[in-house]
């Protein structure tokens, strides 16, 4: 016999859930299980490609029992993703009744903000029943970062109660933005071929794909085509100790060479977005997501009802499973845009306002939702490579 609902909401509450999964929400707005109650349903929103329009939007909602994130989105006229992201949540965030939910892109004040409590150096928390690290370090005024470090503990650790932390009480400064480098002296130019991309050229001439869009005054969304000259530079590129850190530190990269399915998977991706027109590094972002989410496979199974190169569901609004398994389709969901076979009732790549000039870790996160959102950026020089190379 099934538990009731209220049982087994409960069973999400208690502590003992991995510290990382939890402390990677924003807030005490959802409480995240190591594995999420796939009994918990989360409904399609009606129509191919449609969303049922509502006649006012409030700014916020408060869960009742029994409601989904899509219910709620489907309620109001809005799309899941919208809602998780405005929510700081992901796919595997579970809502519970009397949580509160904003409906709208502009974030209103906290209805009960967190207090803030300035920790001395040295200072410790004794864990208590419902703590989780992200709250700890919001009532310190530290970091979860911080909390995991000072206390030897991974995005994997479980915190249980009578436990000691310690706590900082100044959080992590801001990392400083990297400086521009200087454009070095253009001593030649290129002329564009087709096939050729920024990175391509950039590696072939010994310079940056930096270097390239100051001499030629290009931005990351520029698009590049056969019969342009694009000035290079012929010295090598600075020292790795002098030059400024990337999206993603070159030491931190994955690297993997691709079998004959995944080869054709990366190639599908890329003539997808050349046909669509997207830019490189929209494609770029395409395959590092394809790469995190699926390993550049079309795979039949996934995380509950996850399915297909990017790891698609079914369940919210993505389309029918077949319809996910087409991976000429499902790459078209993904950069989104005009042409989403899906309409508006998913956010691909080219839905998201000012993708192009966000971390590409980021712009990746903006569409996939994930709960680790870091991943992707960890294939950012390898998927420039897989675009030259089978480009």
């Amino acid at each position: 016999m099934r538990q009731p609902l209220a049982r087994r909401r409960a069973r999400y509450l208690q502590i003992g859930v991995p510290a990382a999964v939890i402390g990677s929400l924003t807030g005490p707005l959802a409480v995240v299980p190591a594995q999420a109650d796939t009994t918990v349903p989360i409904e399609r929103m009606q129509g191919p490609g449609r969303i049922v329009p509502a006649t006012t939007t409030p700014a916020s909602y408060v869960v009742q029992p029994g409601d989904t994130v899509s219910s709620i989105a489907r309620q109001h006229g809005l799309r899941t993703v919208d809602v998780l992201a405005w929510n700081g949540l992901t796919w595997r965030s579970v809502i519970y009744p009397g949580q509160s939910l904003t409906l709208s892109g502009t974030t209103a004040a906290p209805a009960a903000p967190v207090s803030v409590t300035t920790a001395p150096a040295g200072a410790s928390h004794v864990v208590v029943s419902g703590d989780t690290v992200y709250g700890i370090a919001q009532k310190y005024g530290t970091t979860v970062d911080a909390v995991l470090a000072a206390n030897g503990l991974t995005h994997s650790s479980i915190i249980h109660p009578g436990q000691t932390l310690a706590v900082s009480g100044a959080p992590a400064p801001a990392a400083a933005p990297p400086a521009t480098p200087p454009p070095p002296a253009a001593t030649q130019t290129h002329v564009v071929a087709a096939g050729d991309t920024l990175f391509g050229i950039a590696q072939k001439y010994g310079t940056t794909t930096a270097a390239l869009f100051a001499l030629n005054g290009l931005s990351t969304g520029s698009i590049i085509y056969p019969g342009q000259s694009i000035a290079v530079a012929g010295a090598p590129a600075p020292a790795p100790a002098a030059t400024p850190v990337p999206a993603q530190a070159a030491s931190s990269q994955s690297a993997a060479a691709l079998d004959a399915e995944q080869v054709g998977n990366a190639a599908l991706i890329i003539r997808i977005g050349r046909e669509l027109g997207v830019s490189d590094r929209a494609i770029a972002i395409g395959l590092a997501t394809a790469m995190v989410e699926s390993s550049m496979r079309n795979l039949s199974w996934g995380d509950r009802d996850s399915l297909g190169l990017f790891q698609q569901r079914p369940s919210t609004g993505w389309g029918s499973a077949e319809q996910i398994l087409d991976a000429d389709r499902s790459t078209r969901v993904f950069f989104g845009g005009a042409g989403d076979p899906n309409g508006q009732s998913t956010r691909g790549l080219l839905d998201i306002p000012g993708w192009e000039s966000m971390r590409f870790t980021d712009a990746a996160q903006a569409v996939q939702i994930s709960a680790y959102p870091e991943r992707y950026g960890l294939w950012e020089t390898q998927a420039y490579q897989w675009l030259a190379q089978y480009g």
